[in-house]
């Protein structure tokens, strides 16, 4: 009875700790050595096809969420015409159901779903004025890094550099680099409405997502961004539909194939590299938070293994999307919650989900229909990710420190490190023009200059300090 109400206990910590944040998700899971959370599904076991559609569903809707967020502002900035910025949406689309499919089958082989990495949001934010081609160039070596390091195993060498305090800093310079951009989709005037008016609705939209967050729990929390968009966009078209169009210009074909629109062609700057370097790093690390967190949930056995495969495939999949000239992907850390929501550990409910985001890439007219989220919804629901991301940075910088309590020390290094990211991040943009072509993409990259700060910080400053003696 005693080991009974013990696993009981332990799966309670457990889902508490993924649907509220109130624990350690992974110190639940070791209550009970050897005990394994059960599920409904486990992660080989075929799922009946009605339900496997139904929960590839709930996967494809929280993937295409992300996609339309990241994918609608980073082609903003590429495209200005309505079309190229579906082409836009279209590519992400096709690479990260490819990339679902080629984990699932040979890469870490678990409910692990990759989607857009807001971490080359911010490379690609701080690198606009070197041309797509530099861009997605640096992506292409970028992602070649990330596979090679994990292939070689050199990868464990690097990882020991990045420390709770200096993945805290990532975590909460991803946001704080990309307020700019957040506040600029929540007052966009191009639709004609006042932006007092744009910024008031996306401040009562995210006050609205956050009291839902509090209220719901498992697949809703899970999904809250898709239905933060759809709710969100009814109302704004309700609000202001006077001044707005809706859906996708008519002019936009049925289905297309976008291979025809792509024209990669290689273009290298040194200082753009360097910079999507440090992106990658933090991706490579996000990427290994993720499929980590599942592999102590499942125990599936081949754990390394499963690392290497999965983190591999992350740095091939961004080679591609160089060439495809689009946003890389990365293993999102949310999967963990879904699963315990879903009760399903099945790696092959993940196919449906790929199927879906591989179908709509192909059709121009539905991927501008669900593209057409309004700027202000779009600020709203980043910034709604933005808190969850700032959440987990402090947790991090909080708990992540091997059970010592969090020291001044520590708040030193991530105090200096956010403080001058975010310094650099609200620059002028004519104070960085004014930094030589070379160092512009380093100097001018809030993201960079925290990230350095904090690994100066850490391992030369805070961490050779002497330790003084109680």
């Amino acid at each position: 009875m005693a080991i009974i109400q013990s696993c009981f206990k332990t799966l309670f910590l457990f889902v508490r700790s993924v649907v509220t944040g109130e624990d350690d998700p992974v110190n639940a899971t070791v209550l009970i050595p050897g005990i394994k959370m059960q599920f409904d599904y486990d992660l080989n076991q075929r799922v009946p096809i009605l339900k496997s559609l139904l929960l590839g569903l709930q996967w494809a809707a929280i993937l295409i969420s992300s996609i339309i967020i990241l994918g609608k502002v980073i082609g903003a900035l590429h495209y200005s015409d309505a079309m190229g910025q579906i082409l836009y949406l279209q590519k992400i689309l096709f690479l990260c159901a490819v990339t679902l499919f080629c984990q699932v089958f040979w890469g870490h082989k678990l409910p692990v779903a990759p989607g857009p990495a807001a971490v080359l949001f911010v490379g690609i934010l701080a690198s606009q004025g070197f041309g797509i081609q530099t861009i997605y160039s640096s992506l292409v070596i970028g992602g070649g890094l990330i596979a090679v390091l994990s292939i070689s195993g050199l990868f464990k060498y690097l990882q020991k550099f990045f420390t709770s305090n200096v993945i805290a800093v990532v975590l909460l310079l991803i946001t704080f680099t990309i307020a700019p951009t957040i506040r600029n989709l929540m007052i966009d005037s191009q639709n004609g409405i006042d932006p007092v008016y744009n910024m008031g609705f996306s401040l009562s939209l995210v006050f609205v997502m956050l009291l839902l967050y509090g209220m719901l729990s498992g697949i809703w929390r899970a999904t809250l961004m898709i239905w933060g968009m759809i709710f969100g966009s009814l109302c704004y078209f309700l609000i202001f539909h006077g001044s707005l169009a809706y859906g996708p210009p008519s002019d936009i074909p049925l289905f297309n194939d976008f291979f025809e629109q792509m024209n990669f062609h290689f273009s290298f700057q040194p200082g753009v590299l360097i910079s999507f370097l440090f992106c990658y790093i933090a991706l490579s690390i996000n990427d290994l938070g993720s499929i980590q967190a599942v592999n102590e949930m499942l125990k599936p056995g081949d754990e390394g293994g499963r690392i290497t495969r999965g983190i591999a495939i992350t740095g091939v999949a961004n080679i591609a999307a160089g060439f495809f000239g689009v946003i890389g992907p990365v293993n999102y850390t949310i999967s963990p919650g879904v699963i315990v929501s879903t009760r399903c550990a099945s790696q092959f409910v993940l196919l449906p989900a790929a199927a879906v985001m591989f179908l709509l890439a192909f059709f121009p007219t539905a991927t501008g229909f669900i593209g057409s989220v309004p700027s202000p919804v779009i600020g709203a629901v980043l910034a709604y990710v933005m808190v969850s991301q700032i959440a987990s940075g402090l947790m991090v910088a909080f708990k992540g420190t091997g059970g010592k309590s969090f020291a001044f020390e520590d708040g030193m290094v991530i105090g200096l490190s956010i403080l001058l990211g975010t310094i650099v991040a609200f620059l002028p943009s004519q104070v960085v023009n004014g930094l030589p072509p070379f160092l512009r993409p380093i100097l001018g990259n809030g993201f960079v200059v925290g990230v350095v700060s904090a690994l100066i910080m850490e391992h030369l400053v805070v961490g050779r300090k002497p330790k003084r003696e109680p």
